[in-house]
């Protein structure tokens, strides 16, 4: 039975693989606000995530995750997903709304489109791989470069940063 407004973790097969997942359902959220697609990248060598809101292509990574890290992924994920909030201005009932007050599942990439996004978020993560900081898995410096870059999305029409696209759909939730 599907959760309402529970958050979504659409995997890429990359990732699928990196965690030795055979197969993932559909997405069964349709409301793109609380779905996430996440990638495993490599960052000076070391695999660390990507996630990307579906819907306002605001991005976090967390560098350099660890075996045991990747097992616990909804977890970690929601750990990081608070920590760049939080480190980007967010006030914490803002967090809470995003992050839901259960795990998130996990289910297939949301679409085409997502995922070219996703993809073009990446190589804004590494065209600004130098504001990586290998003592911090969390990633604030980066995600601001990449978060106020103008960028186009899945979710919204026009032009916009992903840090203002966000803040605006969270006024509306």
């Amino acid at each position: 039975m599907k959760r309402s407004n529970a958050i979504e973790l659409g995997l890429t097969i990359p990732l699928q693989r990196h965690l030795h997942i055979k197969a993932l359902p559909y997405s069964q959220e349709p409301n793109r606000r609380f779905c996430w697609d996440l990638h495993v990248i490599l960052l000076r060598g070391r695999p660390s995530l990507l996630a990307v809101h579906c819907h306002t292509r605001y991005a976090f990574v967390l560098y350099d995750l660890s075996h045991p890290e990747w097992e616990r992924l909804p977890n970690i994920f929601l750990d990081g997903l608070r920590l760049s909030l939080s480190a980007a201005g967010f006030p914490a009932e803002e967090t809470k709304k995003l992050c839901g007050s259960e795990l998130p599942l996990f289910a297939r990439t949301h679409g085409r489109r997502e995922v070219a996004f996703l993809n073009r978020a990446w190589g804004d993560v590494m065209a600004a791989e130098l504001a990586l900081d290998e003592n911090s898995q969390s990633q604030p410096l980066l995600e601001q470069l990449v978060n106020a870059k103008l960028s186009r999305c899945a979710g919204i029409e026009g032009l916009d940063t992903a840090a203002r696209r966000l803040t605006e759909m969270l006024s509306q939730i």
